[in-house]
Formats: C-alpha cells, sequence, structure tokens
C-alpha cells in the first residue's frame, strides 16, 4: 500500500497564534463554511483524509480566541461536499457515552457513504469532567479502562445489526428482521449497555478506528497513531507498534512551511523548512509506517503549500495515491469489511 496522507483540520492550526495569521477574520472560525473550505481543499489536493480534534470545553476556555465546533458535527457537515476525502473525528473514551458516541459515528458513516473515522482519544483535563458533572478520572488504569471499554461497546454496537437487518418488506409490513438483531450485554466496572443500537450497521460495517500508541491496545484499533520528537523515536514507536499487531501505523508529524512559525514542542516529530526537505522527510518515513497524519501550524498558510507543491509531487512519484470515488475509508486503506461478532460466532458454531 502506498503512504496514506492524513491532515489535522482542527481551528487555525498547531501553533498557538496560528488565529492572528488567519486568511479571515476571527469572527468566521466557527463557521461551516470555513470547514468547508479547507476541507475541499485537502480533498482537491488527494488527501486522504481529514482530522478534526476535539474538546467538551466551551469556546475560549484556553488562552485565545479559540473554539470548537463539536468534532463529529464539522464531519457531518461536509459529509455532502465531499466524495473522496475520509473524514475523522476525535471523540473522547473517558467521558462520553459510548452509547450515543456509536450512533453518532454510525450516522457519520452514512452520511458520507462510508468514508468516516474515529479517533479515540481518553480525556485528560480535568475541566471536562466538571464541566460534565462527572468525576474525574484520573488514575492511569481507570483512563485505560475507560478507553478499552468504550472502544469495545461502540464496535459491538456497529454488529449489534447484522448486515441483512433492514427488510423494508411493505406488502408484509416487516422493516426489520429481529432475529438480526442483537443485545451485546456488555458489562464493565462502571457501567452496563444492554444494546441493540438505534441506527442500523454503518455502510463500512465499523468506521475506521484509531489510537495512540502510547496508550491504545492495538488489537482494539484499525490504525495506530505514533509520536516521538526524532525521527528515530518515531520510527521505533513505528517498530513497538507493528510488532504487537497493528493493522496500520501512521506518523503524527507538525509542519511549518515557508514562512509559517514553528508549533511548539508537541512530543511529535516536528518540520520545518521548505516543500522539498519535507518530501524528503516524508520519503524516510515511507519506509517505516503506512501513513502520516500532518499537523500544520497555521492551516491557511501550510495547506497552501502543501496542496501545491507536497501531495502532487507524492503523488506524481507514486508514493501516494489520490481516493477513488465511491470508495470506503477501508477500502482506501486496504481494510476488510468485518463480519458482525454475531456472524462470526454463528459461522464458527455451525463449523463444529
Amino acid at each position: 500500500m502506498r503512504l496514506v496522507l492524513g491532515i489535522e483540520l482542527d481551528g487555525e492550526g498547531a501553533h498557538p497564534e496560528a488565529w492572528r495569521r488567519a486568511a479571515h477574520t476571527p469572527d468566521r472560525l466557527l463557521t461551516g463554511r470555513t470547514v468547508a473550505d479547507r476541507v475541499a481543499a485537502a480533498e482537491n489536493a488527494g488527501f486522504t483524509f481529514a482530522s478534526f480534534d476535539d474538546s467538551l470545553l466551551p469556546p475560549g476556555a484556553d488562552e485565545g480566541p479559540v473554539g470548537r465546533i463539536d468534532a463529529v458535527n464539522r464531519a457531518a457537515f461536509v459529509a455532502a461536499t465531499t466524495s473522496t476525502i475520509g473524514l475523522v473525528p476525535v471523540v473522547g473514551t473517558t467521558y462520553a457515552e459510548p452509547f450515543h458516541t456509536s450512533s453518532q459515528l454510525a450516522t457519520l458513516d452514512y452520511a458520507s457513504r462510508g468514508r468516516g473515522g474515529w479517533i479515540a482519544a481518553r480525556d485528560t483535563d480535568p475541566r471536562v469532567a466538571s464541566a460534565l458533572g462527572r468525576p474525574e478520572v484520573t488514575a492511569p488504569d481507570d483512563l485505560a479502562r475507560e478507553e478499552r471499554d468504550a472502544i469495545t461497546v461502540v464496535r459491538d454496537l456497529w454488529d449489534s445489526w447484522e448486515d441483512d437487518a433492514v427488510i423494508r418488506d411493505h406488502a408484509t409490513g416487516r422493516f426489520v428482521d429481529r432475529d438480526r438483531l442483537h443485545y451485546i450485554d456488555f458489562q464493565g466496572e462502571t457501567y452496563s449497555v444492554k444494546g441493540p443500537a438505534i441506527v442500523p450497521r454503518p455502510p463500512q460495517g465499523r468506521l475506521v478506528v484509531f489510537g495512540s500508541e502510547a496508550n491504545t491496545d492495538p488489537s482494539l484499533v484499525d490504525v495506530v497513531l505514533v509520536s516521538g520528537p526524532t525521527l528515530e523515536d518515531t520510527t521505533a514507536a513505528a517498530g513497538r507498534a507493528k510488532a504487537g499487531g497493528a493493522p496500520l501505523v501512521f506518523a503524527e508529524l507538525d509542519v511549518a512551511l515557508g514562512s509559517s512559525p514553528s508549533a511548539p514542542p508537541s512530543g511529535r516529530l516536528s518540520f520545518a523548512g521548505d516543500a522539498t526537505g519535507l518530501l524528503e522527510l516524508l520519503r524516510a518515513l515511507d519506509a517505516h509506517v503506512d501513513g502520516v497524519r500532518l499537523h500544520p501550524a497555521v492551516v491557511d498558510e501550510d495547506l497552501p503549500v502543501l496542496a501545491r507543491s507536497v501531495v502532487p509531487a507524492l503523488l506524481r512519484a507514486g508514493i501516494a495515491h489520490r481516493p477513488v470515488p465511491g470508495s470506503t475509508l477501508r477500502s482506501t486503506l486496504g481494510l476488510d469489511r468485518p463480519v458482525t461478532r454475531f456472524q462470526a460466532e454463528r459461522l464458527e458454531d455451525s463449523s463444529r
């Protein structure tokens, strides 16, 4: 598989003062048109997916004029105006109700005709718990448990409708085969979920799930995101993820091109320079990872350079490829469409 190219399009960029260099007035950040224009530029350039960071904090909770529209809403808003690019929002696993997460993401997959994904992320800011009126979760083992349980429940709920559960038999008035709907009967340490889901199985069966190499069990996700302050650290993390059974491994990379200011250290590999230097780094990464997710320092300055000088060069060299219209995100990434957990169990029983 060729190198997968993703881009993070939250806010104005990774630099905390990127808003000062935006190509629009500050009041336009929280508008659908700004989100749609940026995603359209990324799709036209040939990016495989766009991601959208998220926070449950109210706008302005951090320093500077920052704010966000809910990540899933942003992804769903641009679903109808795009045709090839994957749409991958961040949804927290610590405090969000996994039943609602499952429904939101399944709906995104329908709206995008199978181009949805999910970055499962732990909520570590204590203000998030306060905003939701929830007890704060701080212990590493508890954060890991909540993440594991949330991903398990969401995936099982996607499987709770078999692919042929919807009948739509107008003559008999039967629209759902009740024998193809299943209770998931999840019982965890802090909550239980009966199921089934209230949204039929997504077009992809299961959306593409992303998780961090530092935190997430690779058996629960499709894509492991690896970070490291140097190229050696990043490739070492990629090796660990692959050795742990990760289906796909993508590197996280901060980029500042041309006159864009470099973002403060984030723990991710970073690059500051011109398009030629970035292309050399991406060629080096191509030998170790399946894809990259770029975090531009200033979206309005870096995205045009990426679209003009970086992505086209990778496409011409055959290092990356443009998604094909009508393809799902899973198929673009070379991932099979999974059967449901319940179909798999039935097939296993019948083979005995």
